[in-house]
Formats: structure tokens, C-alpha cells, sequence
């Protein structure tokens, strides 16, 4: 017997993303000038309109408007016919003074103690599906994707007629017993294109690109285990028939509204809270990170072959309230086990978390598409109050305690 599971991801150009990707630019912005800035920032985007509202606490001025306006255009929306311009739309700012009342119990003497911005429960994932511990389905997702902006961005020749919103999909069949992936069984793309004298035409060219291009350059990309597995598979390119209006003239986008795609595809849990424009004092974010972190560490190092781990905060409060795992059976000790040990192998209050990853540098724009997880990362120079530092990116993706979780766990 076997099952299926399927993932979707979305590009850059999204409505959704692009909102996720003003509010981090936003943020960043705010890191770089003053990195005890606390920001809560959703945008909101339609028709030659950005909307920008939220929460800030902070001695930094930021350009709104010139922030807004870089980012659309770094994604592509610069041209009038897309009703969505960067040079054109209109900007609005309803930023205000974040809440005395969730200050205080964010900010503390003791800055080691400080308070979780909020309470809630945030989860991390790891397996051993793919080279980045991620669920296939997703990171199959991503990479299309990746590989199509690529080409948007920096090879326009080949597919001339891209614009700047897509979205796939791929559904994995897996084996029932040893719930490992046999194959890709479908893949969905749906991407935003010119107008073509025929629809005929247009469904023509974009097939043949999409199936001579893209799947070619994505089975290349792969290591070789992986893309064996795309082989026999059904492949559907706008279904529809045709994608012209697309990006927030075609939907409205909103910050938060893709935290599915953001995280795992589904697999493993959420606990709800968006990550985009809000800064590492909110648990929805810094600790969704150090879970993400626990959990692949904890199966790179052979605790377990898949790993579920949740974390749950009162506002206010520097310790969890609880840690749980689920290893869904795979794992070397009792679950119950695994989780005391995490409690006492990683400092699990807020304002560590923060320094451990350095999330009060101006590092989010890059998590705000593709996804936050699963991400390589990297160290690159950055200007932070008008000097220039070095900084990790996406460190929550790091290896480096797998070393102590084998000598905690004697393996």
C-alpha cells in the first residue's frame, strides 16, 4: 500500500509574499539603525496600493515610503501593465507607538530574563527526507520556484514572457510501512505571464518551457537520490488555461497569510502566529526558530529519524511553560526522555534565543520568501548603525550542538 502528501510553495511574488517581504524589509530597516527596536508590522497590498500598520517601539527613523517602494521593485513589479507598480502605487503608514502594557513584560533589568512578547505555542520539524532535513513535498516546492525567479531575474531570454507571481505544488507517494518517498506523482505550476496572441499559443509555449527548462534544471539541482524520484509523474501547468492578472491586482495580499509555506508544508504542526515584520522579542518567531533548531539538530544526530518538538511561552515569562517531542516512534529513548534532556541541553528563555541566532540584526528580508526553514546558511557583511559587521544568516539551520547532543545522549 502506499499514501500521498502534497506541499505547495509560493514565489516572491505572491501577493502574500510580497506583504511578508515589505514588513521584513521594514523591520530590517529598523534592526540596522537600532537593534532594540521592537516592531509589529503588517502590510497589506491590492491594486496600486500598499498599506503598512502595526507597533513600533524605537529611536530609529525609517523611509516607509523608499522601503516599500526598493522592495517591490528588487521583485520585479515595475511595469504599469502589472497595476501593481513600484514607482506608482500608493504607500500609507499607520505604524504607531507599540503598547506600554506589552512593553513591560518584555523588557526587563535582568536583560537576560527578559519576558516572552507573548504567550502561545510554537513547533519545529525535522526528518530525513532530503539533504535539509525538510518534508520532500516542500522542499521540491521551494526549489521549482527558486529556480523559476532565477530565471525571471537573471536568464529572461529563455522564458521572456514571466512575471513576477507562481505557485507550485508536488505530491509525493510514499510507502505506507516504511513511510519513505517512492516517487513524485504530480507537480502543479501555476505562473503569471504576458499576454500571448492565442491562448493556444501561450498554454503551448509555457508547457514546453516549463517541461524542456525548468523540470530539467531542477532534476540537475537535486542529489542524485532525490531526483530519481522524479520519474512517471503528471505534470499540470496553469490549469487554468491562462495566468495574466496576477500579483495584489489579482488578490489582495496580506503579512502572515503563508505561514503554512513558511514553515513545513504541513507536515509536523503550527502554532498559528505569522513570523514576518515582527522582531525576536515575539516567541511566534524566535521560538518557532529554536525549535526548528532543536528538532534537526536533535536528528542529525541520530536521536530520532523524524522529530516534532513544541515549545509554549506566557507573555511576560522567560522560561517555557512546557517542552514537548514526538519522534513518532523513532526515537533511541521514550519521548518524555528526549524532552528533559532538551530542557537541560538548550536555554530556552527569549533573550538567549536572540543571541544565540543574533536576531537583532538586520537579518529577516531573506527568510520572507522560499521559506524561513530549511534554508542554508550563510554569514555576510551588513551595515548596522553605520558600521559594518559580520552576521549569521538563518543560524536556526546550524549543526553545530549535534555534537553535544551525542555526548548527552551517549550515542
Amino acid at each position: 500500500m502506499s499514501y500521498f502528501f502534497t506541499s505547495e510553495s509560493v514565489s516572491e511574488g505572491h501577493p502574500d509574499k510580497v506583504a511578508d517581504q515589505i514588513s521584513d524589509a521594514i523591520l530590517d530597516e529598523f534592526l540596522r539603525l537600532d537593534p532594540e527596536s521592537k516592531v509589529a508590522c503588517e502590510s497589506f497590498c491590492s491594486t496600486g496600493m500598499v498599506i503598512v500598520m502595526g507597533e513600533v517601539k524605537s529611536d530609529a527613523y525609517v523611509d516607509i515610503q523608499k522601503t516599500v517602494r526598493d522592495t517591490i521593485r528588487k521583485i520585479g513589479y515595475t511595469k504599469a501593465e502589472y497595476m501593481f507598480d513600484a514607482s506608482s502605487c500608493g504607500v500609507l503608514s499607520a505604524l504607531h507607538e507599540q503598547s506600554e502594557d506589552i512593553n513591560r513584560g518584555v523588557e526587563r533589568a535582568d536583560l537576560d530574563n527578559q519576558g516572552a512578547g507573548d504567550q502561545g505555542m510554537m513547533f519545529g520539524y525535522a526528518c530525513r527526507e532530503t539533504e535539509d532535513y525538510m518534508p520532500l513535498a516542500l522542499y521540491l516546492s521551494h526549489r521549482l520556484l527558486r529556480i523559476l525567479a532565477d530565471i525571471r531575474h537573471n536568464e529572461p531570454e529563455l522564458m521572456s514572457y514571466l512575471r513576477p507571481d507562481a505557485k507550485s505544488q508536488f505530491t509525493i507517494e510514499y510507502d505506507a510501512q516504511t513511510r519513505r518517498p517512492l516517487r513524485v506523482h504530480t507537480i502543479v505550476l501555476s505562473t503569471q505571464h504576458d499576454e500571448f496572441d492565442t491562448d493556444e499559443k501561450m498554454q503551448e509555449t509555457i508547457y514546453h518551457d516549463v517541461e524542456n527548462i525548468l523540470i530539467p534544471r531542477l532534476k540537475a539541482s537535486l542529489p542524485a537520490e532525490t531526483a530519481a524520484l522524479l520519474k512517471d509523474f503528471t505534470l499540470r501547468v496553469n490549469p487554468t488555461g491562462r495566468f495574466v492578472i496576477g500579483g495584489p491586482h489579482g488578490d489582495t495580499g496580506l503579512t502572515g497569510r503563508k505561514i503554512i509555506v513558511d514553515t513545513y508544508g504541513g507536515r509536523g504542526a503550527h502554532g498559528g502566529g505569522a513570523f514576518s515584520g515582527k522582531d525576536a522579542s515575539k516567541v511566534d518567531r524566535s521560538a518557532a526558530y529554536a525549535a526548528r533548531y532543536i528538532a534537526k539538530n536533535l536528528v542529525a544526530a541520530g536521536v530520532a529519524g523524524e522529530c516534532l518538538v513544541q515549545l509554549a511561552y506566557a507573555i511576560g515569562v522567560a522560561e517555557p511553560v512546557s517542552v514537548f517531542v514526538d519522534t513518532y516512534g523513532t526515537g533511541v529513548i521514550p519521548d518524555g526522555e528526549i524532552a528533559l534532556k532538551v530542557r537541560e541541553l538548550f536555554d530556552l528563555r527569549p533573550a538567549a534565543i536572540i543571541r544565540k541566532f543574533g536576531l537583532k540584526n538586520p537579518i529577516f528580508l531573506p527568510t520572507a520568501s522560499y521559506g524561513h526553514m530549511g534554508r542554508t546558511p550563510y554569514r555576510e557583511k551588513v551595515i548596522v548603525k553605520g558600521q559594518e559587521k559580520e552576521v549569521q544568516f538563518f543560524g536556526w539551520e546550524l549543526l553545530d550542538s549535534v555534537p553535544a547532543i551525542k555526548e548527552k545522549f551517549a550515542l
